[in-house]
C-alpha cells in the first residue's frame, strides 16, 4: 500500500515554498540523498511554476493539487489544476542550443524524473503525474 500526501494550495507563487518544503520532507521519507531530493523538489517547484504561468495565465486565486505516492520501488508526484486545457504536444523542452532567458523548466523535469506524461481533464484542467524511482535500499515498504 502505497503512503499517500495530498497538498492544496491556492496559485499565489509565495505558497510554492510550502511546495518545496514538503516535496523535501517526503522526498526524505522515501530515502532519496540531499542532492537527489533537491533535483526532485527543483522539478516539483517548476512544474507548479508552470501550472501558474500557463494553465492560470497567472492569476493567484485558483487551486493546485499536489499529491505525493510514495510506492514500493517509485515515488510518484501528481499535480492537477482545473484551469484551460493545454495543447500537450506543444510541451516539449526548448533546445538547449537557444540562448534566451526561460523555457527550461520542461527540460530540467524531464531531465530529474524518469517519467512525465500529462494528461488534459474531462471538463477543463490538466493532470501531470511524474515519477521517480525510490534510491536502492531505502527500505521504504509500502
Amino acid at each position: 500500500m502505497a503512503q499517500v500526501f495530498e497538498l492544496q494550495i491556492s496559485s499565489d507563487p509565495r505558497l510554492l515554498r510550502v511546495v518545496r518544503a514538503t516535496a523535501e520532507q517526503i522526498c526524505e521519507i522515501a530515502g532519496f540523498s540531499r542532492l537527489e531530493a533537491s533535483k526532485i523538489v527543483l522539478a516539483v517547484d517548476e512544474a507548479c511554476s508552470n501550472v501558474i504561468r500557463h494553465a492560470y495565465c497567472g492569476r493567484e486565486d485558483q487551486t493546485i493539487l499536489i499529491t505525493f505516492r510514495i510506492k514500493t520501488h517509485k515515488l510518484q508526484v501528481e499535480l492537477t489544476d482545473f484551469g484551460e486545457h493545454v495543447d500537450i504536444s506543444k510541451i516539449k523542452p526548448r533546445p538547449l542550443h537557444e540562448l534566451r532567458p526561460g523555457g527550461l523548466g520542461v527540460h530540467l523535469i524531464t531531465s530529474v524524473m524518469d517519467k512525465v506524461r500529462y494528461s488534459n481533464l474531462e471538463q477543463s484542467g490538466n493532470r501531470m503525474v511524474m515519477e521517480k524511482a525510490l534510491p536502492k535500499g531505502s527500505g521504504v515498504e509500502s
